[in-house]
């Protein structure tokens, strides 16, 4: 398999946590967002969205939508699962995955922030006082909802890592990146360090990528 990613790409993050926690071999693909090398012809014939993650099969097929692959993934090697077999705990990992990659990712990611750059006119702080606070309405119920639980565990849901853990530490690495104050988050903190123990995250994280090694 070929993953088409970018590092720094906090959706081609969860499909590599998804993949490694699989245990599945795949070649990387880079695709540096702010050189627009997803805007290629050749990328947009892979995928006619420009975004990136895309999946290429072994057999040529081309999967798209990161939470659409983790789910093909769940589906295609069912082990390790990342999702619990009982159908309320099916539904509680997916909405607190959702919580991140439907409410808070979608209007941070990068190309809603060139936006507010050009045509808005928006600075540099403007934008970064934007992100942090869509981070922060979403952190803000997302802690409430796993702080006060009984199916929190050591993860976000049990003792097991799931798709709510692989969607939960991107969104972290990004609010940290963006200077976002998390001490007002202690379990979402508690459960990212726990998911970095695993060699699964801590070899997707994005500085252990080829693009950050390269530009050390």
């Amino acid at each position: 398999m070929k993953l088409h990613n970018y590092f720094l790409s906090s959706a081609s993050f969860r499909v590599r946590i998804a993949l490694n926690l699989k245990g599945l071999a795949y070649e990387y693909v880079s695709h540096h967002l702010r050189r627009a090398e997803h805007r290629t012809p050749e990328f947009l014939a892979l995928n006619p969205q420009g975004l990136v993650p895309a999946l290429e099969l072994d057999d040529g097929a081309v999967l798209t939508q990161s939470m659409a692959i983790v789910e093909y993934l769940e589906e295609a090697h069912p082990e390790p699962a990342l999702l619990p077999r009982d159908l309320k705990g099916r539904a509680r990992v997916r909405a607190l995955a959702q919580a991140i990659a439907c409410d808070i990712h979608p209007i941070n990611n990068l190309r809603v922030l060139k936006y507010l750059e050009a045509p808005l006119g928006h600075d540099q702080e403007t934008r970064d006082t934007w992100y942090r606070h869509w981070v922060t309405v979403g952190f803000d119920g997302l802690e409430a909802e796993l702080a006060g639980s009984p199916a929190t565990g050591r993860f976000c849901h049990g003792d097991a890592p799931t798709l709510a853990d692989v969607c939960l530490l991107p969104q972290v690495f990004n609010a940290q990146r963006f200077d976002t104050d998390l001490t007002p988050y202690p379990t979402i903190r508690r459960i990212a360090a726990e998911c970095l123990t695993l060699p699964a995250f801590a070899d997707a994280v994005p500085e252990r990528q080829p693009e950050a090694k390269a530009q050390k």
